[in-house]
């Protein structure tokens, strides 16, 4: 599987970022069985969260033998320097490390909640003081919705973040507004070498009356055609890598179309977002 620098923290990230949404609710057997997946298909990068259910616990009993090859990111959602200092001692206990690669400040949506993280007493002086104790490595921040771009501009302008974490998908990229705000987020990361992971490749639209057939927030595309697919799209952009869908059923299709990943021209990008209509944003409803 191809290999991309992770921006200034110069891992060699797999284009395929292990998502620990997938093991959400699963049993342990289940769990196990996905991460063996996992690393036979030379994935070496994890994201994993205290709010994505049991994966932490179910992530934890494999980091004294894995830990060595993987790059570690865990993310928290408070946004107390007390309250964010206390949930990553609790992630480290869970996932059996004492340290993380990259700490993230997650899901900030918006400029009120970017001023709540970045205040003082807030989440970023929890996560400097980890950084300066030695319990991560690096920083970074991560969010979803249409403001994504414009939200991450400036992040980036108050302080120096490592990597971010935000949405990319075909169908997103149809519409001209978030399509030029990602470009202009995504070339001032390469100015700034932050590295960039990317959230929904795979997603296309969001779960109304009809039932839940993943476990994904948003309804993905889960064939394997459409699936490589989106996923050439996505990583035809000047990205890091693709977290995986948080779906067990999704997730060997996704590593192996991050293995077969084949580039798309500009023409053929233009000719699969003129097919998004068919489709809806996955920001049509709020949500993780």
């Amino acid at each position: 599987m191809e290999k991309r620098r992770f921006g200034r923290t110069n891992h060699m990230s797999t284009v395929a970022i292990f998502g620990g949404a997938a093991l959400w609710d699963t049993t342990p057997a289940r769990a196990d069985e996905a991460i063996e997946q996992v690393i036979a298909a030379g994935v070496n990068h994890i994201d994993v969260a205290p709010s994505y259910g049991k994966a932490e616990e179910l992530l934890g009993p494999w980091m004294p033998r894995i830990r060595q090859d993987f790059f570690l990111g865990c993310k928290t959602l408070e946004r107390t320097q007390e309250g964010a200092w206390a949930e990553l001692q609790r992630s480290l206990e869970k996932l059996r490390t004492d340290h993380f690669d990259l700490y993230q400040i997650h899901a900030i949506t918006s400029i009120a909640q970017l001023d709540e993280a970045l205040r003082p007493g807030g989440v970023l002086d929890a996560t400097l003081d980890a950084r300066e104790q030695g319990l991560t490595k690096y920083i970074g921040i991560t969010g979803h919705g249409s403001d994504s771009p414009a939200v991450f501009l400036e992040a980036l302008r108050r302080f120096d973040f490592d990597t971010i974490l935000f949405p990319i998908n075909f169908v997103l990229f149809a519409d001209p507004n978030y399509r030029a705000g990602t470009q202009q987020l995504l070339q001032e990361c390469r100015a700034r070498d932050v590295g960039t992971m990317i959230i929904k490749a795979v997603g296309k639209g969001v779960w109304r009356d009809q039932p839940r057939t993943h476990t994904t927030w948003y309804v993905p595309f889960d064939t394997a055609a459409e699936i490589q697919t989106a996923v050439n799209f996505a990583l035809s952009q000047d990205v890091t890598g693709l977290c995986t869908a948080g779906d067990l059923t999704i997730l060997p299709m996704f590593l192996d179309a991050c293995a077969h990943f084949e580039p798309m021209s500009l023409a053929q990008q233009e000719a699969l977002m003129a097919t998004s209509a068919q489709y809806e944003s996955v920001f049509a409803l709020n949500g993780p």
